[in-house]
């Protein structure tokens, strides 16, 4: 059984996966209006990611005996001064929710909630791959920023990224 205290914060975490996706939805329709469709891709992929990080939430609640709730979700940004902005801004939002996954993760701890920990523990390994796919996108962006062949290279390679659905999915 899990706590309350615990099924709060994952049902919080819940609606900042839907958030996060939301985010990514406004950076592919930026990129999308500014003609660099593989820029779009990647950030499609990234929100069907997060979708799967709340689903992978919802589900464990189900599991343990909780209430899974989808709660109000902040409206997102859909406009950036460049592609290294709105990529920045991505970087900056994974750091975010490294910090709210620490956070349950703490919560966890304290709740004694061993089952919850290990769930968690893939959460927190993803965040180190989420921030460390988003530092190297934002240098390569630095790298061409201002040189339209550069920006048209490498959205031609991240038109070429595809969503897989999670096995555990």
């Amino acid at each position: 059984m899990i706590s309350e205290k615990l099924e709060a914060a994952i049902n919080e975490q819940i609606s900042k996966e839907w958030w996060s996706a939301g985010i990514y939805k406004g950076i592919q329709a930026y990129f999308d209006a500014e003609g660099l469709p593989g820029f779009a891709n990647w950030f499609k992929v990234q929100a069907l990611e997060e979708l799967t990080h709340s689903e992978r939430l919802f589900h464990y609640l189900t599991e343990v005996g909780g209430r899974p709730r989808v709660l109000a979700i902040e409206e997102p940004r859909f406009d950036y001064d460049s592609p290294s902005d709105a990529v920045d801004y991505s970087l900056q939002h994974e750091k975010l929710v490294t910090s709210l996954i620490n956070n349950l993760m703490n919560i966890a701890k304290e709740e004694n909630d061993h089952a919850a920990q290990i769930m968690l523990q893939w959460f927190i390994s993803e965040q180190v791959e989420e921030e460390a796919t988003f530092g190297q996108l934002l240098a390569e962006v630095k790298m061409v920023e201002g040189d339209g062949r550069g920006t048209l290279l490498l959205d031609r390679e991240l038109k070429g990224r595809v969503f897989v659905m999670p096995a555990a999915l």
